[in-house]
């Protein structure tokens, strides 16, 4: 995939209307609809201050949540929960809609931004396409939830050309929905010039650089819960990494492929054979593969459970493993001290729960200890290091879960695709 995308500051913006797409797909207090962590609206402000800066007319897009956009797949997501269809009213999906609406949103964009924010009560309804009509230079117009549009998730083409249809230019800066191919995130590059704000630049920059000409050692630290949403990253990453470290849930997976007992750990025996072909092919790349040597189980999955320190495979009947052991913790530690790039994604154990925590604070102690390039995956990963107090320490902290682990894996991002080319 070409990294090298064309940005606002490659085109000239002055007088024309620009549809941006953003992610404002932020975290709500579900009883009063406050947001909770404001973020995402936050890392938008520098592409659409430069964009009102610059004179354009910006009308911004994001997606909220996943609302269902007809009566119909309201029904059916109701049936799904057990409820009978009989009983699901109109008035319930209209009050499920009005919970995802944009409108929080555009307050808290024009308290940052210290101006108004015209709210559209539609997408490309009459209300969005007389208010973009209207919008002058240095203004800026927050289209509703797109996601209220049926097309938008099947990158239909009608919607496409309906929002383009209310611009001149096409910026995308929402990385966290880049590898999606929907209406609003790459659709509309059909009809537009498509180039990405500062954010997704970053991204493509830090990500981008460290995938192709990384400053080496390489190291990559994958965890989380499941081989089976790694393998491709890992597939990927053995072809440029000098070595590759394993944690959190997906490492007993390995220690149960190499023959270990794993308890009542978390276990994806169909990923076994899998997890063999990565350790033979890490030996024949002469890429090391560092898999934990010892391992923090518990007899219950609860913060408070009783705890014991054991060698990896053999871990007792009954109990399951929930963190890196201290002796894994030093062979980690050492693993990244003198690399010159580290990538992390996905946390070493149950770092929600304090006693299952300090596999993923050594690691994340000692990124913001090393000189390394350090870049966070996002997600969970991400979470734990703002969590546990590292997060100014790293070099970068991506903005998307799905899209950076897609990225990490090669794939092609379609709302990365659809933009010009430098």
């Amino acid at each position: 995939m070409n990294y090298s995308k064309k940005t606002v500051t490659d085109i000239d913006v002055k007088g024309k209307k620009v549809l941006l797409r953003c992610d404002f797909n932020v975290p709500q207090d579900k009883a009063t609809g406050e947001i909770t962590d404001d973020k995402r609206i936050r890392a938008a402000l520098p592409t659409i201050q430069y964009l009102l800066d610059q004179g354009a007319a910006v009308i911004a897009c994001s997606h909220l949540g996943k609302p269902a956009a007809t009566f119909d797949s309201y029904v059916k997501k109701q049936a799904e929960k057990g409820k009978d269809p009989a009983s699901v009213t109109e008035e319930e999906w209209k009050k499920s809609l009005q919970k995802l609406s944009l409108a929080p949103v555009a307050r808290r964009l024009g308290e940052l931004l210290g101006k108004d924010v015209v709210m559209a009560s539609d997408v490309v309804g009459p209300d969005a396409r007389a208010k973009a009509a209207a919008l002058q230079p240095g203004q800026i117009l927050l289209l509703e939830n797109t996601r209220f549009e049926k097309g938008e998730t099947k990158n239909d083409p009608a919607l496409a050309k309906a929002m383009a249809d209310m611009a001149e230019v096409y910026v995308s800066d929402a990385f966290g929905a880049v590898h999606r191919a929907h209406a609003s995130t790459a659709g509309v590059a059909a009809y537009l010039p498509a180039v990405s704000g500062f954010l997704i630049q970053k991204e493509l920059e830090i990500i981008g650089g460290a995938l192709q000409s990384p400053k080496r050692p390489l190291v990559a630290i994958l965890g989380g819960s499941k081989v089976s949403s790694k393998i491709g990253v890992i597939n990927n990453l053995l072809e440029i990494a000098d070595t590759i470290i394993i944690g959190g849930g997906m490492a007993y997976t390995f220690s149960a492929a190499q023959g270990g007992n794993v308890g009542a750990s978390l276990l994806e025996a169909d990923w076994e054979d899998y997890a063999n072909d990565m350790v033979k092919k890490a030996a024949e790349k002469g890429v090391k593969l560092l898999l934990p040597v010892d391992t923090v189980c518990a007899d219950a999955f609860a913060p408070d459970a009783n705890t014991q320190v054991v060698k990896s495979g053999e871990i007792p009947d009954g109990w399951q493993g929930l963190d890196i052991g201290p002796e894994t913790v030093a062979l980690y530690c050492a693993a990244v001290k003198d690399a010159g790039t580290v990538i992390w994604n996905g946390p070493m154990g149950v770092f929600e729960f304090a006693a299952f925590a300090k596999g993923t604070e050594a690691v994340a102690r000692a990124l913001s200890e090393t000189d390394a390039i350090t870049i966070i995956g996002g997600g969970d990963s991400a979470a734990a290091v703002q969590q546990l107090g590292y997060a100014d320490k790293m070099t970068h902290i991506s903005t998307g879960g799905g899209a950076s682990l897609e990225f990490m894996e090669g794939k092609e991002l379609p709302g990365v695709a659809c933009l010009l080319d430098k």
